[in-house]
């Protein structure tokens, strides 16, 4: 019995075997030969499949397709099936089997372009967005089909209508579609400049800003696995291009929710990194509130890496004055950040004194001088000075004991002789 062409290979119009496709400006492809009878022979100028106006009469060949109506007739053919079983010459040669691409990888790189052809259109696009994402999961090819055949600014696209719709106060589904257009872009791995720089226009990355705030759980760890990939392609600057205190707010907002570990640790990572990179960075995260955010992180934190990437952004804030008098101005940051001296990790307590040197000898105050006794942060360091540490959290802890040293020799708990005490730390 003979096998019937998939539905792929047969002209739009004709329904036959397509000999010679071509496609349109809307992205459809047809026979040569029904198509042009179409346009020149009837005189019309719309896409018989959707109807939609044709921007051109440009008919572009389809030469991957044409490839694989190829392969298929080839296969079903006598001459083809004598000789199904390869020599052992071509069984041996790995350049013969690289030549060919296997039918049904081909058959699948035709149907994701056909579906990215009729995504902005239909009416079903979460249905539409979701079968494109199972056709891409777990498969490095179609994803780089998906890729060049412009998908991530198609779903671009798709995203700022949904979210349009959505904020004028369409139904919810077009939310949903944002939603389910972030995870088709979260299965890919933006690792280079040009991926990374689709994902950065303006219609692309503002819905995603809009999903890590109010987007639902799943969406929200989907909109972050996009940054996340962003801020680790090393493809320049990528902040350069997005409203930092977006990015900076909705960091913040999924730390202070605290919707999932898995979230708030990639947040904690992509603030990091948007700290660092930008010069404004530390003193545009404070306008917004993140030492308030960190610090009330900080006094829960359970876990040993959360607590120590924490104290990092405190002491990379703290280094520009707005940073430092939002900590002086929280009653809980010292009693935090002592908490975490010769507890957490011997990290956490190298960044735990270059926080507090910060605020006591670079910037002192006397709410923080007397927040470091109360907490138990001066007791801390005068333990510090017994145990084995680093050479520069040793010397920092002297420094401080030295310079603040008057100002707490009038509590109990201080070392009354303390220029006798502090000859013994020479």
């Amino acid at each position: 019995m003979e096998e019937e062409p998939p539905h792929l290979f047969l002209c739009p119009i004709s329904m036959e075997l397509m000999g010679d496709p071509v496609t349109v400006s809307t992205g459809v492809t047809y026979d040569r030969r029904s198509i042009e009878q179409w346009i020149f022979g009837y005189g019309r100028a719309t896409c018989p499949a959707t109807m939609q106006p044709l921007a051109n009469l440009d008919l572009t060949p389809n030469h991957t397709l044409k490839r694989v109506i190829g392969s298929w007739l080839d296969r079903g053919s006598p001459s083809t099936s004598a000789s199904s079983s390869p020599s052992p010459s071509s069984l041996s040669s790995p350049a013969h089997e690289l030549a060919t691409p296997p039918l049904s990888r081909m058959v699948e790189a035709e149907r994701l372009r056909s579906a990215l052809a009729d995504l902005e259109e239909t009416p079903f696009k979460v249905t539409a967005l979701k079968n494109m994402g199972a056709r891409m999961a777990g498969d490095v090819a179609v994803q780089c089909e998906f890729v060049s055949s412009g998908g991530i600014q198609a779903v671009a696209r798709v995203m700022a209508q949904a979210l349009a719709e959505s904020a004028t106060g369409g139904d919810f589904s077009a939310f949903r579609a944002c939603e389910e257009a972030a995870a088709v872009l979260a299965l890919l791995p933006l690792a280079d400049a040009a991926s990374v720089g689709f994902v950065l226009a303006p219609e692309c990355m503002r819905p995603v800003m809009v999903l890590l705030q109010r987007g639902s759980a799943e969406a929200r760890l989907h909109a972050m696995d996009i940054v996340t990939k962003i801020s680790n392609a090393g493809a320049g600057d990528w902040t350069a291009g997005v409203e930092v205190d977006d990015v900076l707010k909705s960091l913040l907002e999924l730390l202070s929710d605290e919707v999932s570990a898995r979230l708030s640790s990639r947040a904690l990572d992509v603030l990091l990194d948007v700290v660092e990179r930008t010069r404004s960075g530390p003193a545009k995260a404070v306008e917004v509130g993140a030492v308030h955010v960190l610090v009330e992180l900080l006094a829960d934190a359970d876990d040993r890496h959360d607590a120590e990437r924490i104290l990092l952004l405190l002491k990379r804030l703290c280094k520009c004055p707005e940073g430092r008098l939002a900590f002086v101005e929280n009653d809980l940051s010292v009693a935090a950040v002592a908490k975490t001296m010769l507890r957490v990790s011997q990290l956490a307590t190298q960044l735990a004194v270059k926080v507090l040197w910060l605020v006591s000898v670079v910037a002192p105050s006397e709410k923080v001088l007397e927040d470091m006794v109360v907490t138990g942060a001066v007791a801390k360091l005068l333990g510090l000075l017994h145990v084995e540490t680093p050479p520069d959290t040793k010397q920092k802890t002297v420094r401080m004991v030295r310079i603040n040293g008057v100002f707490w020799r009038q509590y109990a708990c201080f070392p009354t002789d303390l220029r006798d005490y502090l000859r013994l730390l020479d």
